[in-house]
């Protein structure tokens, strides 16, 4: 089992280095004029691209924000054609095994569809900042399963424990921090302005 989900990460991995090289090239842009959108190097653009880097969960908020994407819509460009239902052993699942985040796809999002859901679990101690939203006046609705999670919007700090559920529109940077002593899950709702 474990090889088979190997092989799907790394044909996932496979198709978003090839979508990241389309949306550049369809807007005309250099590796270096990304680089200076984005902030992330061009060397490891390069890498993205060719696939022989898979981005952090940080990088990949930064190009999402470029491309005026959502990072899930990012993702569904790399999946095919989703159909209304998906079994949770079916459901995608992105890990940036560098800041202890995994992401798994739960509702199966189309691009006709404004709102979407995911599940997020951040390891103790984890961190994840976004320099800014992917899509101005993006509303998340973030509830929690299970731990406690910081989250900051707009300068301030949430705490979200368990049960809680918080609420708001994305419009600048957000930063999601495990203090633990447990790991996060939690379930955000996703809906496109």
């Amino acid at each position: 089992m474990r090889r088979a989900e190997e092989a799907a990460a790394a044909a996932v991995d496979a198709r978003l280095a090839a979508r990241l090289g389309e949306l550049r090239a369809g807007r005309g842009w250099s590796l270096d004029e990304v680089s200076r959108r984005s902030g992330v190097s061009r060397s490891t653009l390069s890498r993205l691209e060719r696939g022989e880097l898979s981005p952090t969960a940080a990088q990949l908020g930064r190009l999402c924000t470029v491309y005026e994407r959502t990072m899930s819509r990012l993702l569904m460009d790399v999946e095919a054609e989703p159909p209304q239902l998906v079994p949770a052993g079916q459901q995608p699942v992105w890990r940036d095994e560098a800041s202890g985040f995994v992401r798994r796809s739960v509702s199966p999002p189309h691009s006709a569809l404004r709102a979407e859901i995911i599940e997020g679990v951040l390891d103790a101690g984890a961190r994840i900042a976004y320099d800014d939203a992917p899509v101005p006046g993006l509303e998340q609705h973030i509830w929690v399963l299970e731990g406690t999670v910081e989250i900051t919007v707009e300068n301030t700090v949430h705490t979200v424990r368990r049960g809680d559920c918080l609420r708001f529109r994305l419009r600048g940077p957000s930063r999601f921090h495990c203090p633990g002593p447990d790991r996060v899950r939690y379930a955000v709702m996703i809906v496109l302005p």
